[in-house]
């Protein structure tokens, strides 16, 4: 099958365009490696895999690409991530998020594409959890707390036009907090990436607020099974959550990550709470079980480990 991946050089794409090539499908990937490592794609790209950095935001080279070797399938994971950016400059995560889809819905429309999988999220889309029943499943009101969470919601709306208006299949997959190897340990990554690199240079994890706050903390292997079960099962539609359903809290992940390696100093150094966060979330895989065949297989311990092992 002919691929298109975008954002492919980031953490889970390059995750998931390794898996196409492994299963033998043609992929192009379009990444403009703002946040994407181009060595995320090394074995990929000795593998067959090609590589156009491009902006998904440039509608006109979208378009001319998928015109040129129209794909059968299109994974769109190519998104401004950084909550506290949205926040800062809401208008260029929308330009991203909202714009970028929609101009990747266009280009599969024109080229024919039969199935179109968007990769949201469901750590920010919700909202805060905290007084809810979690997990939540996909029924529970969307209210969420940043530009980010936002902006996925209305690229989700565009998905469901296209499919309404152009018969266009498409679905959304709205990922809990994912974490694994080649997750960036720099910067503002997933916290599981960070804590792992502080852990590995012998320095102590930030830890904003008070630690108590939870999320679904779901490992990329398992991401990458329900990306590839989405794309095979072309009746299921709408928004999905993928997750496991449990909480974890940030001050279980420290107590985690202190067994598996080397403890000492490894004590957590408070910051005020950020902008646009939620205290708890989880969400409930159940129709991802049922429309896709899929569940989470890796635990918390073992995905951990994983992830530190490949740091």
């Amino acid at each position: 099958m002919r691929c298109l991946v975008t954002g492919g050089a980031g953490f889970v794409g390059s995750n998931l365009t390794d898996a196409l090539l492994a299963r033998g499908d043609e992929v192009v990937v379009v990444d403009d490696l703002s946040t994407g490592r181009r060595e995320n794609l090394d074995e990929a790209l000795a593998g067959g895999a090609r590589l156009v950095e491009q902006d998904i935001r440039d509608a006109g080279a979208v378009i001319a690409l998928c015109r040129e070797d129209p794909p059968e399938a299109i994974f769109h994971l190519a998104a401004q991530i950084d909550v506290r950016r949205s926040v800062a400059d809401p208008a260029f995560d929308a330009s991203v998020n909202v714009g970028g889809t929609a101009n990747l819905l266009e280009a599969a429309r024109l080229a024919g594409t039969g199935r179109f999988v968007f990769i949201s999220t469901g750590g920010a889309i919700y909202g805060e959890g905290d007084g809810q029943q979690l997990p939540l499943d996909e029924k529970a009101a969307v209210e969420p707390l940043s530009p980010y969470g936002q902006s996925k919601f209305a690229a989700e709306g565009y998905v469901a036009l296209y499919e309404r208006v152009y018969g266009l299949s498409g679905i959304s997959l709205r990922l809990g907090n994912v974490y694994g190897p080649r997750q960036d340990p720099l910067g503002e990554a997933g916290v599981v990436a960070i804590f792992c690199g502080r852990l590995r240079e012998g320095s102590r994890p930030t830890v904003f607020g008070d630690g108590r706050q939870t999320r679904d903390y779901i490992y990329v292997g398992d991401v990458v099974a329900a990306i590839l079960a989405a794309a095979e099962t072309p009746g299921a539609a709408g928004a999905i959550n993928v997750g496991t359903g449990r909480e974890a809290s940030v001050l279980e992940l420290v107590e985690m990550l202190r067994a598996l390696g080397p403890s000492e100093g490894f004590e957590p150094e408070f910051a005020p709470p950020r902008t646009g966060e939620v205290q708890r979330i989880s969400i409930d895989p159940a129709r991802a079980r049922a429309e896709l065949g899929w569940s989470a297989q890796t635990g918390l311990e073992e995905g951990l480990k994983l992830t530190l092992d490949s740091i």
